[in-house]
């Protein structure tokens, strides 16, 4: 089954619900390492085609003609090396320095505005003294002018007097510009040492909240790339002492059967060989195309039944290791929901091995303390394995009782401790054995 998904590179979303965490970390891994090596293999196979079909090259009439240095070399200039360029921090801080400027910049124009309506609001009157009297002079110089012959030493008077008015007006209005003009210099150095003070202190605000996140966000990166890199490699070491350990555990199974067999242990006979399945590879298998079925991820009940009655009941499978009777491990064609509630009844340690509903397989379902695990069991070359792993054993009463002496995986700690029974109700494995 592992070797049809890495020729595929594809796996069904059925089959990839009924892996483990721990299964799907390794076929990612194998995925991976088979895509790497088409990779190398297409490369090798290109570069060979090159060398032996390598045609000769045709004149460009474009040219590119690189600027050449003091030495003669090719003229290179790094960004930063130049004693005149500036530094990261140099030109943040003329970032915000600019900002800060703009920003000042705008408080003093909305604040000279103001100013300047007070001023005008206040000298406003007045001008408007002025122009009504400049009117009263000019109708009262008019009415003189009419009575010009019976008043006219009145008039000249009069004239005297409009002359002195007008020239203390006159240096009124005099006076009164240049206090206006003197208002207004103190109204505009006061808006700018404001805007001098906020300037500055805008940039420190600026300045201290880019240090802030920037430091924040550097301790969150670190954080999280020494957690991942923690992470990553408990895992690789985790993996390589189980498989070192269930490796040598195997090994010593092996040499304890040989020298059982040596010796004329009482062994039953081997079940005859099931039927030979076409794992050829071909042009279909690496491009499938639209509408094929993939047996797979696409069995039905039927097809599994068959499938087992055929294949998997020759090797006596379900069985005990003596071949006397069915495990009671053992159960039929039962969905994820319904081995989680056999198991619910029992005590963490408790599992049960039941044939998939999906796929042409098993699946050794284990009660965990807060939660349950599903392990894919790989039965199509012939041997049980869990999927990912690297033992096979020879019928599934060895995986079992392999697994009820060493966990499934290191982190887990997966240790199988009592079998989960049938229901008083029935069996639910009736129909693959009639």
């Amino acid at each position: 089954m592992l070797q049809q998904i890495l020729t595929d590179m594809f796996i069904s979303p059925e089959l990839l619900a009924e892996l483990s965490e721990e299964q799907k970390q390794v076929l990612f891994i194998k995925m991976r390492e088979e895509q790497v090596r088409r990779w190398k293999d297409r490369e090798a196979r290109l570069e060979k085609e090159d060398a032996t079909l390598k045609k000769p090259k045709k004149a460009s009439v474009k040219s590119v003609q690189w600027l050449a240095g003091m030495d003669s070399d090719i003229w290179v200039w790094v960004m930063g090396d130049h004693p005149a360029d500036q530094s990261y921090e140099q030109i943040c801080d003329d970032i915000i320095a600019q900002r800060a400027a703009r920003q000042a910049q705008r408080e003093a124009e909305a604040l000279r505005a103001k100013k300047e309506a007070e001023l005008v609001k206040r000298f406003s009157s007045v001008l408007m003294d002025s122009e009504l009297q400049s009117w009263k002079e000019e109708v009262e110089r008019q009415e003189v002018e009419r009575q010009e012959v019976e008043r006219q030493e009145v008039e000249r008077q009069e004239v005297e007097r409009q002359e002195v008015e007008r020239r203390a007006a006159a240096q009124e209005q005099s006076q009164q510009e240049k206090r206006e003009a003197e208002e207004r210099r103190r109204a505009e150095e006061e808006v700018q040492r404001v805007e001098q003070k906020r300037k500055q202190e805008i940039y420190m605000d600026l300045r201290e909240v880019r240090e802030e996140r920037n430091d924040q966000h550097w301790q969150d990166s670190l954080r999280k790339s020494k957690a991942a890199d923690l992470r990553r490699r408990s895992i690789a070491k985790q993996t390589r002492d189980d498989h070192r350990r269930q490796s040598v555990k195997a090994l010593e199974r092996g040499r304890v059967a040989a020298a059982t067999r040596a010796f004329g242990g009482d062994r039953p006979a081997l079940p005859p060989k099931p039927k030979p399945r076409n794992l050829t590879v071909t042009s279909d298998t690496l491009n499938p195309k639209q509408g094929v079925q993939r047996t797979l991820s696409t069995s039905s009940r039927e097809h599994i039944i068959r499938w087992f009655q055929e294949e998997q009941l020759p090797f006596r499978a379900g069985f005990q290791k003596d071949q006397s009777r069915i495990a009671s491990w053992f159960h039929g064609i039962i969905s994820r929901q319904e081995a989680e509630d056999l198991l619910s009844e029992g005590e963490p340690g408790h599992f049960l091995v039941r044939v998939s509903e999906r796929i042409l397989g098993y699946v050794l379902s284990y009660r965990c303390k807060e939660e349950f695990k599903h392990f894919l069991v790989d039965a199509t070359e012939g041997c049980y394995m869990l999927l990912g792993h690297q033992i096979r054993f020879t019928s599934l009463a060895e995986l079992v009782e392999f697994h009820e002496g060493e966990p499934i995986t290191m982190s887990g700690g997966e240790q199988l401790l009592q079998p989960c029974g049938q229901r008083p109700s029935g069996v639910d494995y009736a129909e693959l054995f009639t």
